[in-house]
């Protein structure tokens, strides 16, 4: 069976039971890493190389089929089934939430060559051009609702992604699935959605290019360059496949009082890397009409990036994350959607799908629109889902910065 791990920093020690045909409590263990707050001057006039033939190559890490251990601090048990042991994660003043994943094991069956290259015609309405106002719940005690613009994006201008995949190499938390979900991408969006490979910049720590290294300082300047001198009706992607936590939320915008955070590979010296900061350079800084979609294949996603309005698969607004006194401030004009692998709350899965190392999300994400590339908001967020159902207990989540109709086509 495949090695299936959740990608989450946890701060206490806990057990995992799953519902397979091995039965019983697995043994917890810890992780205390020295770490420090979070630091990494921006450099502005950071800029990127051709990042389009970086030479990296995808490593398969082989698995017997023998009860395997790994000592110290990080383990894990090979029998009938198996579960990512939970990561223990602390920083000053910052804990972190624990929560429980389960895992039921079932196949997934890869779809024909045929069905992977059908292109079915359009079904479903495009996103109007023109710029929408809707009237957002105003602030407590207010006696109007405020109202909000924003614009589709068309995603008929320029193009650019940024994939970040992060093992953690050598490191007692590694993964195994990460980088090859952001080379998975990155050829995803080249092959399927008319990006350009030199238009794409790739951080993964297997790179031999320094500055291709996902560490917390390349991040932040690669974000800045993804954002920097974008335009209405152009297309940005943000892909994220790597460890995810919570910590306690500082300033009030979240409802269940904690923040989500990322990973970078140096976090035990730079720090993590908090939702606040990723929707101030990903999202605040967007024009109207700039579509930005984001993918997070990590623990505790589910509001990765802040946005305020948060979708069930039916296509209704199921309620808020986000503070009401913080809302219209989380709001934005921009064109902003977020996929998420779980909810806040769920951790997400490392694991492997045909023989190779991959995150459940970044798989269920690309295997759905490979399969029908043409399908709204509402039915790629259900699709997503029930490809993950069948195997994982993590419930993928859709976010945007403003109101959508999820029956419109999802474009990116």
């Amino acid at each position: 069976m495949n090695p299936i791990r959740n990608r989450s920093m946890q701060e206490n020690t806990r057990q995992i039971r799953t519902r397979s045909n091995s039965q019983g409590h697995r043994p917890s263990f810890n992780l205390n890493p020295v770490i420090i707050p979070n630091r990494g001057v921006v450099n502005p006039g950071f800029t990127y190389p051709n990042a389009a033939d970086s030479g990296h190559h995808h490593h398969h890490h082989s698995t017997d089929h023998h009860e395997r251990r790994r000592t110290h601090s990080h383990s894990y048990h090979r029998s009938h089934s198996h579960d990512r042991r939970p990561l223990i994660y602390s920083a000053p003043n910052r804990p972190f939430l624990t929560t429980t994943t389960h895992v039921k094991p079932l196949p997934i069956p890869s779809p024909p060559p045929s069905q992977q290259f059908h292109q079915p015609a359009p079904q479903h309405k495009m996103p109007p051009p023109d710029p929408r106002q809707i009237s957002a719940p105003g602030m407590p005690g207010a006696k109007h609702s405020l109202l909000q613009t924003f614009q589709y994006s068309m995603c008929t201008g320029k193009k650019k992604a940024l994939c970040i995949g992060i093992n953690y190499l050598g490191q007692s938390n590694e993964l195994r699935g990460c980088v090859n979900d952001a080379k998975n991408v990155r050829k995803f969006l080249i092959d399927r959605w008319g990006y350009k490979s030199q238009d794409i910049v790739l951080l993964t720590d297997d790179s031999s290019d320094r500055r291709q290294i996902p560490t917390r300082k390349n991040m932040i300047d690669a974000m800045r360059w993804l954002v920097k001198g974008a335009k209405c009706h152009d297309a940005l992607f943000f892909h994220y496949s790597g460890h995810g936590g919570q910590t306690k939320d500082l300033d009030g915008d979240e409802i269940d009082g904690f923040d989500e955070v990322i990973f970078p590979v140096d976090y035990a010296r730079a720090g993590h890397i908090v939702d606040d900061e990723l929707h101030r350079i990903l999202v605040k800084s967007l024009s109207q009409g700039c579509r930005l979609t984001a993918v997070f294949d990590s623990c505790h996603s589910g509001t990765a990036l802040d946005l305020p309005y948060v979708y069930h698969s039916n296509g209704r607004l199921k309620g808020h994350q986000i503070s009401s006194s913080r809302r219209m401030e989380k709001s934005t004009p921009a064109d902003v959607i977020s996929w998420c692998a779980c909810k806040d709350d769920q951790t997400s899965a490392d694991t492997t799908e045909a023989g190779e190392a991959v995150g459940a999300m970044s798989y269920a994400f690309m295997h759905s629109l490979k399969q029908n590339p043409n399908q709204s908001y509402a039915q790629l967020l259900k699709s997503v889902r029930e490809i993950l159902r069948k195997r994982y207990s993590q419930k993928s989540q859709l976010s945007s910065s403003h109101p959508i109709d999820t029956n419109l086509r999802f474009i990116m």
